[in-house]
């Protein structure tokens, strides 16, 4: 009989992509594999997933997490009993041989029903600090497998494993070019496939003051479709602006390869992909972020010389011109910074890990 895999994967980009590339994985070792996944009628998932050949179930199921309103966790408290049923009603039609959580809303119910009717289930924590699902479903699961370290003794249960973040193949295969050491210095920025309103404006404020400085820079600069026509058009009113605006990047790869610098959040996602291209960043975390897991991820890299740091509430346009110009004039650093971030890329991370999960598939039929 094929292989059949549920996955649990929604809510943003750094759950949804690594997931995708698990998938892959399974499908390239087992070709007749059957892989589905469980989401939220509402999230992300729902555009990506199934335009890679995914069906998705959804779970009526919000956000617990501190850092949204009381009314909205009042809300996911009511709804839990209808997700736990849905749960189960798709546990029991699909009958899957494994169950993995790798983030989002949907990955609580759906995990714990696995575990309590005892299909053989994991997590997958990419964040130095454990989201609230993963720390209370790690008593549950068989397994609990982690990107950083740091997130090892927040989790509960012995059978906590390592492991790499997998990454976009069209990412993970790039080759770096070497950059001329007298070539334009080029920064990428971006806040992820949404933006950020805090780093849009403090660029734009940036490149709006101008100055000697910003000789030979030239800037990249993806706004997230909210704030596209209002940074496009202040842009459009400077005198030939060193930037280059873009609502969405369809071409990441590419614009990592051509970077010398990057300025972004620091979700789990875009991370794995700096680390993959070997690129110094500035990071600024997200300060809404679930448990602050940002600004832990990000000061797990700065810990290592692997970034440089902006908070939030330090980003402005003289932290943000110093960070800059302090990197550009020591390309040195750049390097360092650049092979730094890379010792945090675990190649094939994706077919690693499936492996290490077959394994404990066929152990469990044994």
């Amino acid at each position: 009989m094929a292989l059949k895999i549920l996955i649990a994967a929604g809510g943003t980009g750094g759950h949804i992509y690594p997931a995708l590339a698990m998938a892959d994985a399974f499908r390239a070792r087992y070709p007749d594999a059957v892989i589905e996944f469980v989401g939220t009628a509402d999230g992300l998932e729902n555009k990506i997933i199934p335009a890679k050949g995914f069906k998705v179930h959804h779970l009526p199921i919000g956000r617990l997490n501190s850092n949204v309103g009381l009314g909205e966790r009042l809300k996911t408290v009511l709804r839990m009993p209808f997700a736990f049923l849905r749960s189960i009603s798709i546990l029991r039609s699909y009958r899957p041989d494994f169950v993995l959580g790798v983030g989002g809303h949907a990955s609580g119910p759906l995990l714990l029903m696995a575990s309590l009717l005892r299909y053989r289930s994991a997590i997958w924590e990419p964040n130095a600090m454990p989201g609230l699902a993963n720390r209370w479903l790690s008593s549950f699961v068989d397994d609990c497998w982690v990107v950083f370290e740091e997130a090892k003794p927040l989790l509960r249960g012995s059978h906590k494993h390592r492991a790499g973040m997998p990454v976009r193949a069209e990412i993970e295969n790039l080759v770096m070019p070497d950059r001329a050491a007298s070539a334009e210095f080029r920064v990428l920025v971006f806040g992820g496939s949404q933006g950020a309103r805090g780093i849009n404006n403090t660029v734009l404020e940036l490149i709006s003051e101008g100055g000697e400085w910003m000789k030979g820079i030239h800037f990249v600069h993806q706004t997230g479709p909210a704030d596209f026509p209002r940074i496009s058009a202040g842009y459009a009113s400077l005198r030939s602006p060193p930037v280059e605006v873009k609502e969405y990047l369809h071409d990441m790869g590419q614009r990592y390869a051509a970077a010398d610098l990057v300025i972004s959040r620091s979700g789990t996602g875009t991370l794995s992909e700096l680390a993959a291209c070997g690129k110094a960043a500035i990071l600024i975390p997200l300060p809404t972020a679930a448990d602050d897991h940002q600004r832990k991820n990000a000061e797990s890299l700065v810990q290592k010389g692997a970034a440089v740091m902006i908070v939030q509430k330090d980003l402005n346009v003289k932290s943000l011109r110093e960070a800059i110009m302090s990197l550009r004039a020591n390309p040195d650093r750049l390097k360092e910074m650049g092979r730094a971030i890379r010792t945090f890329h675990s190649p094939k991370a994706a077919e690693v890990l499936v492996g290490e999960f077959v394994e404990r598939i066929q152990d469990a039929s044994r």
